[in-house]
């Protein structure tokens, strides 16, 4: 090979062309940052991708679940409008049902109790026991208050 220059070539050539045989230092900077560019704009878009997945994060785990459902049906239909449907789901703050009804739930289960006597019993047995080794009641009326039935009062404070 020659190192003459081809005699229709300029006397001048960018510093971009190397000679045959060489490494092509402007090829290798541009794949590195190619590569770079792509895994960069890949992160930033699975990082939108899961925004209303860790908007959600912060809100009840039912709501949760479901804009992680709505997101993975996003990303794997490519259907963007269940990714727009997870976004605004995660952006609702829904109203908390379950527990005012797990506790309406609990409260007729303990009124449902009294009336059938079950802990109603067992409550007047342990009042006339403590008032009994006062002494401030006969025995008399142990079984009395053992057996009688729960008055409004302690219903309504269930």
């Amino acid at each position: 090979m020659s190192a003459e220059l081809n005699p229709a070539a300029g006397h001048h050539l960018p510093g971009f062309i190397v000679s045959p045989g060489q490494t092509d230092v402007l090829m290798v900077i541009t794949a590195v940052l190619l590569i770079l560019a792509v895994l960069a704009v890949g992160v930033l878009f699975l990082r939108l991708h899961t925004l209303p997945e860790r908007m959600a994060h912060r809100t009840q785990k039912l709501q949760f679940e479901i804009v992680a459902v709505l997101g993975l049906l996003a990303l794997f239909t490519h259907m963007h409008i269940f990714w727009v449907a997870g976004l605004l789901l995660a952006l609702v703050d829904l109203p908390d049902f379950g527990t005012p009804l797990r506790r309406m739930a609990g409260s007729l289960e303990t009124l449902a109790a009294h009336r059938t006597g079950e802990s109603a019993g067992a409550e007047n047995k342990k009042l006339a026991d403590e008032q009994e080794f006062s002494g401030s009641m006969p025995s008399s009326s142990l079984e009395e208050a053992a057996t009688a039935p729960p008055s409004t009062r302690e219903l309504t404070h269930a």
